[in-house]
């Protein structure tokens, strides 16, 4: 159906739908990070704040505008696994929150079931079994089709069909994807081209966040310390991670957000402060501050 011009020039126009801010309801987004970052953790945590009505469930810091249906498609990690996951960050949530998640959340293990969104039938049964969800979390992309990750024209079929899946569930869907191994090692993972595979994995996608592990320069300037500045350093960097949103379409972008690591890898939200040497002159010699 076409846009009524009349009436959009005329009327006020809709209030976006965002699932968190960024993420317009029923698109495509992407969340990017080398492995063993904390990608998968970031994913369940952020599924859980999407599924949880009642306060104290958005461990990840969403802050989003309402709760739904999540669906979950764990093509990576075993049952055991994932329990373990949804143990350790069920400590850190009230009963009330646990109650509701448990209501709205499913999450499905796939791993060893070789799914193909790419497959008409497979597609359709998705369409059909999930429709209504808020969010649908595919985790990761590879799990989920056998194409060639660096052809153009695959990749687009691809997102191609993951719109399909939105605009026939009306949820917003979300696949976790890998970096470059250039990218890694140029230490560029925060940015917009750096996921592994052809550039229209992204440049299709609506919105594209990234998880990216502390680097050595920002542990030397960066502290947790709350009485003092004395910086994380070399010995505790990999306990934290900082997630951004490197594309997004429809919003501004927004900050950086850093997390620590918990007990059992939960990322938990904590603030950091500059812990830089600032120095200064007082009473004809320099203090440092």
């Amino acid at each position: 159906m076409a846009i009524d011009l009349r009436a959009a020039f005329e009327n006020e126009p809709p209030i976006l739908d965002f699932i968190w801010p960024g993420f317009l309801a029923g698109t495509v987004g992407a969340l990017v990070a080398p492995g063993a970052t904390g990608k998968s953790f970031w994913a369940l945590e952020a599924a859980m704040s999407i599924a949880c009505s009642v306060a104290g469930g958005d461990l990840a810091g969403l802050t989003p505008t309402r709760a739904g249906r999540v669906i979950y498609l764990a093509g990576e990690d075993p049952p055991p696994a994932l329990v373990c996951r949804i143990n350790a960050i069920g400590k850190h949530l009230n009963q009330q929150a646990r109650a509701s998640i448990v209501e709205h959340l499913t999450i499905e293990p796939i791993m060893g079931q070789r799914r193909d969104v790419m497959e008409h039938g497979q597609l359709r049964y998705l369409i059909e079994q999930y429709g209504g969800s808020r969010l649908i979390v595919l985790d990761t992309l590879s799990r989920i089709h056998s194409l060639d990750e660096n052809s153009n024209g695959a990749m687009a079929q691809l997102v191609g069909a993951l719109e399909e899946l939105a605009v026939g569930t009306g949820a917003s869907i979300l696949y976790l994807h890998h970096v470059s191994k250039g990218s890694a090692r140029e230490g560029q993972t925060d940015q917009q081209q750096a996921a592994r595979g052809a550039s229209a994995l992204i440049d299709n996608a609506r919105w594209c966040g990234f998880v990216a592990k502390m680097t050595e320069d920002e542990a030397q300037h960066l502290s947790d310390q709350v009485d003092d500045a004395r910086p994380i350093g070399a010995d505790r960097r990999n306990h934290f991670v900082r997630f951004g949103v490197s594309k997004q379409n429809y919003d501004a972008t927004s900050l950086d957000r850093w997390y620590s690591r918990g007990r059992g890898g939960v990322l938990l939200p904590v603030k950091l402060r500059d812990a830089s040497s600032r120095v200064r002159k007082r009473g004809g010699r320099r203090d440092e501050l």
